[in-house]
């Protein structure tokens, strides 16, 4: 029950919910999700740890960044339901849709150049 649990938490809150939408159109990092969401990086930091720890969201470091996405397959069986589910919902969402496409424009590179 406890890994029911932490996926239903995780899925619980609107700002997780729309990572993992844009999660599902590209791998990102947390420059890219904070530029997208134009929340705090700390804000986006605690998010994905939720997101991990359900294993709803997996990361992996390549060189300085660490790119962030939606698993193929994992161990918990809610969260891998889940992510099958949540790939057709929320798509006609008007705020859905414009994070999608912005999440699309979002380049690291740029971002980061002036910092």
């Amino acid at each position: 029950m406890k890994k029911l649990v932490k996926v239903m938490k995780a899925l619980s809150d609107p700002n997780r919910l729309k990572i993992l939408k844009m999660l599902q159109y590209k791998t990102m990092c947390v420059c890219e999700l904070q530029f997208t969401l134009e929340l705090a990086q700390s804000s986006i930091s605690k998010h994905l740890k939720i997101l991990e720890e359900a294993e709803l969201v997996d990361s992996r470091k390549d060189g300085l960044w660490v790119n962030y996405f939606i698993p193929k397959t994992c161990d918990n069986p809610y969260a891998e339901d889940m992510i099958k589910k949540l790939a057709s919902w929320l798509e006609n969402e008007s705020d859905v849709k414009t994070l999608i496409d912005r999440a699309k424009l979002a380049d690291r590179m740029i971002i980061t150049k002036g910092k």
